[in-house]
């Protein structure tokens, strides 16, 4: 089974819904700090919109992974 990868993951948030390194940075600074779901910690930071945070989810079912995060 292919899993993506965080690169992937990164390259997703950045290409399609044009988030910033910062931003990104941010998120992961406190999922690492605190094991919070990535996904939830940018919708919680302001950082994407409903409609985006959709767009994620939908993205993340669509890969063949068993450890999201």
């Amino acid at each position: 089974m292919n899993h993506y990868s965080n690169t992937q993951f990164i390259n997703f948030l950045q290409k399609e819904l044009l988030l910033t390194a910062g931003d990104i940075a941010i998120a992961l600074k406190k999922h690492e700090l605190n094991n919070e779901p990535l996904t939830m910690l940018l919708w919680q930071y302001g950082l994407v919109d409903i409609e985006q945070l959709e767009r994620i989810l939908d993205w993340l079912e669509d890969q063949p992974v068993t450890d999201y995060w």
